[in-house]
């Protein structure tokens, strides 16, 4: 299948093929010719799996037909509302939104807490197409009365388990009392639990279910959490190193830039260490692998996209420097162990910023995540000066990172935000 077949709008197609893109991911394939025939659609997919355009492009092919869209004018009402939990997540929908409508002149803008409240103001009173927010924020400007949604004709609730989890669900109902019921409502979601059951049937119309599955370790992997401080990582990884009677380490980090650092730092620290990553040369790159390979080199520090393809039997452990966004990226690392009827070791680093992904790994994959800590660490070790006003670094924090990561903790942390 290709885009073409979806029957887009030209401009829009124009859009994608500017980005390269020639296939449909299986989320896309699913989502799109149901979205597009109107139909409310339940998506049960990662993050990672295509869902930001499987959703963006046929609501870019809504506006550009519609009579109101043409010309590619904006709206003094936004006539789209996509509702996420972060603003991370806001920020990579709304410039997935301006790249593949680059070629439709729709106007789209974020709304979330920590940025000007009078620029976000200023937007809304100039009228934009798209709306792309995060709840609390939207509903204050909801309730100042800066935020008209009268016209909005397709919701988007991206992530929704997640913001279950955030205890953002009280806001949506909130913010679904200002926008028209008759409408084309669109939920994605990496899990389902009872609470996102029971909202789907409150707020959707005969919604059509779209599923992608993810994949599962295999099941020779051993799994273990390391609750630690963003600062202490490359010491606690140091010390982790030295207690593993390992010839072949692979440890995955999110940039090249980190895989580069934590790299030279272990070499500073007299370990046999090399890197993997895109700006490294083809050449070099290969020089690392063959080194890896034949034993030269212990460890591996990589990257997702260097690592791709790689194909190395022997590795014992996987270290999750920095967590994976996915399951399916999590299970695409890890299955770098455990193989050939070999037993593999899973460890992954995790601080209070990956609270809500190990959350949501523990409730899509059927693998135990083991809370351990590391005998012998000094979990106390002050951040360098320039962090320290912004980090904590004391062991009843430690402590609490534990908990934070055990089994069925989101209620704890939707008790917590009601207290606040």
């Amino acid at each position: 299948m290709s885009f073409e077949e979806f029957g887009l709008n030209a401009s829009i197609l124009a859009g994608i093929r500017s980005l390269g893109y020639t296939t449909p991911t299986p989320v896309q394939s699913k989502a799109i010719p149901t979205i597009l025939l109107g139909h409310d659609v339940m998506g049960l997919a990662q993050t990672g799996t295509g869902k930001t355009a499987a959703y963006v492009l046929p609501m870019l092919n809504r506006l550009s037909n519609s009579s109101r869209g043409k010309g590619g004018t904006a709206c003094k009402k936004a006539r789209a509302l996509i509702v996420a939990p972060t603003r991370e997540l806001a920020d990579q929908i709304d410039a997935a939104i301006r790249v593949m409508g680059k070629r439709t002149r729709f106007e789209s803008m974020t709304i979330y807490g920590g940025a000007s409240f009078n620029i976000q103001e200023n937007k809304l009173h100039k009228g934009v197409d798209i709306i792309v927010a995060c709840p609390g924020r939207l509903l204050d400007h909801i309730n100042q009365g800066k935020a008209d949604l009268s016209s909005v004709e397709m919701l988007v609730l991206d992530e929704a388990d997640r913001m279950l989890d955030m205890g953002f669900i009280p806001d949506i109902r909130k913010i679904l009392r200002h926008i028209p019921g008759k409408r084309q409502t669109l939920l994605f979601s990496a899990t389902m639990p009872d609470d996102i059951r029971t909202l789907t049937k409150q707020i959707m119309n005969r919604p059509v279910i779209v599923q992608v599955d993810h994949s599962m370790p295999a099941k020779t992997i051993s799994h273990a959490l390391y609750p630690v401080a963003e600062h202490l990582k490359t010491p606690f990884l140091i010390r982790l190193l030295r207690n593993i009677e390992s010839k072949s380490v692979l440890v995955f980090t999110r940039t090249k830039h980190r895989a580069k650092r934590v790299t030279d730092k272990l070499q500073r620290d007299g370990f046999k260490a090399t890197p993997l990553q895109g700006n490294m040369t083809q050449a070099r790159r290969q020089k690392s692998l063959n080194g890896f390979r034949n034993g030269k080199y212990r460890i591996l520090v990589a990257t997702d996209l260097a690592a791709r393809g790689m194909d190395i039997s022997s590795i014992s452990h996987v270290i999750n420097y920095d967590m994976p966004d996915t399951a399916d990226a999590y299970t695409h690392r890890v299955g770098r162990t455990g193989r050939a009827a070999r037993t593999g070791e899973a460890f992954s680093l995790v601080t209070q910023a990956d609270k809500f992904i190990v959350q949501s790994f523990e409730r899509t994959m059927e693998i135990e995540l083991v809370i351990r800590e590391l005998e012998g660490f000094d979990y106390n070790m002050l951040a360098p000066r320039k962090q320290a006003s912004v980090l904590s670094h004391n062991t009843a924090s430690r402590k609490q990172a534990a908990v934070t990561y055990g089994r069925n903790k989101s209620s704890h942390y939707r008790a917590r935000r009601r207290a606040s």
